[in-house]
């Protein structure tokens, strides 16, 4: 059984106690890897401080360079990648593929961020004392930043920080997910490869006590970029004192199908955006709206689309639902499910547990009541809600504690912009599941949701500094 090293100050390093990496589909170790204790947290800190000054001298030409290398190398290794996010977080094959694509996209824009970092002339002499002034401003990098990251996307969520920061020409600490943390040592190795100084990444694994709160409470950075769960995002606001947060959290994304809404492309969609991934995706659909003149249409349809859905091994190039990425997960939403039908709530299909797996599970009669619709359930459940009006279905949206984003289907115009300007969400996605994302848009939500937002360009102007320069003429 390989055991895998953390990468500490130019070097890959073992410590004292190791960490089993389990296959969720059938709970085999298919690795191990060495853990981070608080002396190796230290030496990865100092080390990543130190090398700020050498991540920002280099050239944008440098640091473009060295992003558009890594992408030549993981389209060559992409289909070991792919088995190992497979294996290691239970995706489906094919969308661990589609994952490898997405993150050669996401570093392919932050090269071009990368070679495009600018600032702006300031018009001084708009102002009264501003005659015989010439002022601009330019972006510099933040310093060094810690990125902590969680399991479901262990490639490309990974992506939007680490691209970002090597465009923006800051040193890292990489905290990937301990379930998921075989991507990332591949991704260093192929990023050393790429040219990157090799004091430019930390590579540590451990547990949040010891490792994440470590990076998050250090003087040493300059920026924690955190996507993971409303809770430890709140304890990283509360800790990390004034330092930069960018916080990615929850969600428990609404499509909204309105009475003139396309049912016929909606419904591939929603299969898709509920339940790929087994639904473990910030963004995955949730709630569903349908007008109560569509209802009984789309219920029907949609409970028949669900029960054909590829389901079982992740390395079934038809599978979409897999396992949930550990047992406690499919136990707790199965015990929401449980509590829902208690409350009233009737299951369409699914509604059964077995290990990590859990069925991919519509109900109806649901309402915003009921934790399996409030909370976000980050699994293959998806609840159904008739309404009257656009105004109630927005409303019904917007009561919620999270605010990511949200979709709609509508042949009208003027009902897009409605819900355009009323939903309080981070994005609005038009005839298409909120499920949607490309790379290079700003991502991020309102309320738990979060804040700030990643995408490659967003992503640099979070990890740079605005400098203000202003030269006395006269």
């Amino acid at each position: 059984m390989q055991t895998f090293q953390l990468y500490i100050n130019g070097a890959w390093v073992d410590g004292a106690e190791t960490l089993a990496v389990y296959n969720p589909h059938n709970q085999q170790v298919i690795a191990n890897i060495t853990q981070a204790d608080e002396s190796m947290v230290d030496q990865a800190l100092k080390a990543a401080a130190a090398a700020k000054n050498t991540m920002a001298s280099l050239s944008a030409k440098q640091r473009g360079a060295i992003l558009d290398r890594l992408c030549f190398l993981i389209e060559r290794d992409k289909e070991e990648i792919a088995r190992t996010i497979a294996l290691e977080a239970g995706k489906g094959i094919t969308f661990a593929r589609g994952e490898v694509d997405r993150s050669i996209e996401t570093f392919q824009f932050c090269a071009d961020e990368a070679r495009r970092i600018c600032g702006e002339l300031i018009p001084c002499d708009a102002a009264a004392t501003g005659t015989g002034r010439f002022g601009y401003f330019k972006r510099y990098p933040v310093g060094a930043v810690g990125a902590i990251t969680p399991f479901n996307f262990p490639l490309n969520l990974v992506a939007h920080k680490v691209g970002p920061a090597i465009a923006a020409g800051c040193s890292l600490v990489l905290k990937p997910a301990s379930t998921t943390p075989l991507t990332s040592v591949k991704l260093v190795e192929l990023l050393l490869g790429a040219g990157l100084p090799t004091t430019g990444i930390q590579l540590l694994v451990g547990s949040g006590r010891t490792v994440g709160t470590s990076m998050v409470t250090s003087e040493l950075l300059d920026m924690i970029t955190f996507t993971g769960s409303p809770p430890v995002g709140l304890e990283i606001r509360s800790k990390a004192g004034i330092k930069r947060t960018t916080l990615e959290l929850g969600s428990n994304s609404a499509l909204v199908i309105h009475e003139d809404g396309d049912i016929a492309k909606a419904l591939p969609r929603c299969v898709v955006g509920g339940f790929s991934n087994s639904g473990q995706v910030c963004i995955s659909i949730q709630r569903i709206y349908v007008h109560k003149s569509r209802y009984d249409e789309f219920k029907d349809a949609f409970a028949q689309s669900v029960q054909k859905a590829g389901t079982g091994d992740p390395m079934d190039d038809n599978t979409i639902v897999g396992p949930m990425i550990e047992e406690g997960e499919a136990i707790r939403v199965k015990k929401w499910i449980d509590e829902a039908v208690a409350q009233g709530a009737s299951i369409l299909c699914g509604g059964e547990r077995q290990g990590t797996f859990l069925q991919p599970t519509i109900l109806e009669n649901t309402n915003e009541d009921m934790a399996i619709v409030s909370e976000e359930a980050f699994a293959p459940v998806v609840c159904l809600m008739s309404y009257d009006s656009i105004e109630e279905a927005i409303e019904r949206v917007n009561n919620s504690q999270f605010g990511l984003q949200a979709g709609i289907y509508t042949a009208d115009i003027n009902t897009a912009f409605y819900a355009i300007d009323h939903m309080y969400v981070g994005g609005v996605i038009v005839n298409d599941m909120p499920t949607y994302r490309i790379d290079n848009m700003p991502y991020g939500g309102v309320k738990l949701s979060g804040t700030g937002r990643e995408g490659a360009r967003f992503s640099v102007e979070e990890m740079t500094e605005l400098r203000t320069v202003v030269f006395n003429l006269t």
